[in-house]
């Protein structure tokens, strides 16, 4: 049990260190990241290709999510579900139980993981410095699931000043549906932040953001529509969402030790309208009708401490400790619809929820020397899972009943970087991660640089992951007359690697004009993943048997002028999938899709006036899907499905006032009114026929945004 550990401590050293500089100085935030490094680096100097989306990005955009943001980065696709409000992050064509999120490094809580599986609407934008993001398989420096890749969300931590405090309101239509007022329409988002410097060594900071979404209807006539024909008409197409986040840190410098501790409260509340009503009968010839709905109630609680110090004359040590708790309730209740009231309501019950206790550990610079350096360090979790017997049973208890687990993870890393010449480094790494419930994993990476010259950086990469079964695919139970799926505790984690080559080069420019072009292509490859396949008949289960393939080309042009910035990219990417059901086997043929996006800000010299336009295009893309047969005694087949392109557009229009004390912005969100896009590839699984269209957004908004500067 010893091995293995690496830049990722260090790199969570760095980060916090780095994370309580004066987040003024916007300059120094934009050309630092901390993602994968042993200290904070320049995007130039950094081992890893960053991509990084800064805070004055974020407030061009006028989002009011973190889906929103990541959802213009070339080969992140961001799925929404229009019943739960969720959207989680899809890289390089995996779904969000490959891709690791972090909060200043620390992995997030969600219902079925830790770090994965994370709904990007429950992180507030307003309190985000930067978002950093790699792609491509970082299972030495972050661990299980980080197989497409890890995103880095680092949050605002110093505001310089003595005192700060900044209040924004923002208002935003819902496709065409707006209105001012309580059970109205829209989007209302409030949010402030404070600051206050108490001397040198305190610094207290606290916010919070308030996101009400009142629904979108859109074939849909709202909550109070019925008719006593049951047309299916009442509710939402986008089911309303209250969300309430707030933070509260508080950090201690002195001489070489940094404390720094933050709590987060997140209550979020999903009101699930049903479509059809049914008469109730009252007696004496009277009658009403009644609607089931649902409310969804989440809280989750995040607390978070670090520690930075240095142990003797030279040895630096970064601790982490996280206690983070998640809980999803569910409440029923008959709504009485002529009448507008609640009927009958039951109690609240919990069908989800997860307790994490986590620790990393680092410690680095072992050595005097600027040739060779390392860095070991731990990581671990402990994970306690519950979920009620409505959502998965026990199936080793014949009587059924609600889910308990716990699972601990501990992880040892250990990574050396060389400077074979000032022009060359190479990084080697290697983890060994232990569980109560899975074999040993080891994980390896091998990083390298090379500087062709001043303005031009080469870096090769070689990393490995695994993606552990998720609590569906270990314990769900669900049999009736007519199904039988059942999780398989037996299940063992996926294995993938990627392998990469990213070029840099900074064109020499006179007049004042800076030019950045890149040219990438990375190869990531997951074998032993878990499918859903037939065991004959109705019966199914979950084995590891499925492999899957990615291979992306990219290119990325960026341009800068004083006020003007123009950034541009393209990607290739193919996929290839053998889907399996236990009796049939899809084509592993690559199919390929294009990408693109750009984003242009201007700002007005004289007014100080910031135009800002982004687009992104998805091209038309195949995949192979199921479709069952006829009859239970068909295996089926595997047939080629289409998803259609699309592009999305917003713009927005900025103007600051009183010495930049005040700023009104303008803007309209997803210009080409997209809402619903032709895909042939989604399918339910091997009990029913695939869909044929895909929901995507609620169509074209417009917004106002006010935002004050004490």
């Amino acid at each position: 049990m010893k091995k293995r550990t690496m830049s990722l401590l260090s790199l969570a050293i760095l980060n916090f260190a780095y994370g309580q500089k004066d987040s003024i100085n916007q300059k120094n935030i934009e050309e630092v990241v901390v993602t994968g490094q042993y200290i904070p680096q320049s995007i130039n100097k950094s081992i890893y290709k960053v991509e990084v989306i800064t805070s004055e990005q974020i407030k061009n955009m006028a989002v009011t999510t973190a889906a929103e943001v990541l959802n213009q980065n070339l080969n992140i696709l961001v799925l929404n579900s229009r019943s739960s409000g969720n959207s989680q992050a899809n890289i390089m064509g995996l779904s969000g139980e490959y891709t690791k999120i972090l909060i200043d490094n620390i992995p997030v809580v969600s219902d079925e993981g830790m770090g994965n599986l994370v709904d990007l609407t429950k992180i507030n934008v307003n309190n985000i410095e930067r978002i950093e993001i790699v792609k491509g398989s970082m299972g030495v420096e972050y661990g299980n699931n980080a197989v497409a890749g890890v995103i880095n969300i680092i949050t605002k931590k110093n505001y310089g000043k003595k005192i700060t405090a900044n209040i924004s309101l923002q208002e935003e239509t819902v496709g065409k549906d707006y209105d001012l007022y309580k059970k109205g329409n829209g989007r209302h988002v409030q949010n402030l932040n404070l600051g206050y410097k108490i001397n040198d060594n305190w610094q207290i900071t606290a916010d919070i953001n308030h996101n009400d979404f009142q629904g979108y209807r859109g074939k849909q006539n709202g909550y109070k529509y019925f008719t006593e024909g049951n047309d299916g008409l009442r509710g939402y197409e986008w089911q309303p969402k209250d969300m309430t986040i707030a933070n509260a840190a508080v950090r201690y410098s002195k001489n070489k030790t940094t404390l720094f501790y933050k709590i987060n409260f997140l209550n979020e509340v999903i009101n699930y309208r049903d479509p059809q009503v049914y008469p109730e009968y009252l007696g004496n010839g009277n009658q009403t009708f009644l609607a089931d709905d649902v409310d969804y109630f989440t809280k989750r609680w995040l607390h978070q401490l670090n520690i930075q110090t240095q142990i003797g004359s030279r040895i630096n040590y970064s601790g982490d400790f996280s206690y983070q708790v998640q809980e999803r309730q569910s409440q029923d209740y008959q709504y009485d619809v002529p009448n507008r009231y609640v009927y009958t309501k039951d109690a609240k019950n919990t069908f989800y929820k997860s307790e994490v206790l986590y620790s990393r550990g680092m410690f680095s610079n072992f050595l005097n020397s600027e040739k060779f350096n390392f860095q070991i360090g731990y990581e671990l979790d402990r994970t306690k899972g519950f979920a009620d017997s409505t959502t998965f049973e026990d199936n080793n208890n014949p009587n059924g009943g609600d889910v308990n687990r716990v699972i601990f993870n501990y992880a040892n890393f250990v990574s050396a970087e060389w400077k074979a010449t000032d022009k060359l480094s190479f990084r080697p790494g290697i983890r060994l991660a232990l569980s109560d419930k899975f074999d040993s994993q080891f994980n390896y990476s091998l990083t390298g640089k090379l500087s062709l010259n001043e303005n031009s950086t080469l870096r090769g990469i070689f990393g490995s992951a695994n993606r552990f079964p998720t609590y569906e695919e270990l314990y769900s139970y669900f049999v009736d007359n007519n199904h039988d799926l059942r999780g398989n505790e037996n299940l063992t984690p996926e294995t993938g690697y990627s392998v990469g080559m990213f070029w840099d080069y900074q064109i020499p420019s006179s007049g004042g004009w800076k030019y950045n072009i890149g040219l990438s292509g990375l190869y990531l490859d997951v074998a032993d993943r878990i499918e859903n396949i037939s065991l004959g008949g109705n019966t199914f289960t979950y084995l590891n048997i499925d492999n899957y393939k990615s291979l992306l080309f990219g290119g990325n042009l960026d341009v800068k002028k004083n006020n003007f910035s123009f950034n541009t990219g393209i990607s290739y990417m193919g996929i290839s999938q053998a889907l399996n059901t236990g009796i049939i086997e899809s084509s592993n043929d690559f199919n390929y899709y294009l990408e693109a996006n750009a984003a242009i800000n201007y700002k007005l010299s004289s007014s100080k006036t910031l135009f800002a336009l982004y687009y992104k295009y998805t091209g038309k893309a195949k995949a192979f899907v199921y479709q069952p047969g006829p009859t239970v005694a068909d295996p089926g087949q595997y047939v080629l499905g289409d998803v259609q392109d699309y592009s999305m557009m917003n713009f927005t229009v900025s103007q600051p006032l009183f010495n930049d004390h005040f700023e009104i912005a303008l803007g309209v969100k997803n210009i080409f009114d997209v809402t619903t896009i032709k895909n042939t590839t989604l399918s339910a699984g091997a009990h029913n026929s695939a869909a044929s269209n895909q929901n995507l957004f609620y169509g074209r908004s417009y917004f106002v945004r006010l935002n004050y500067n004490f």
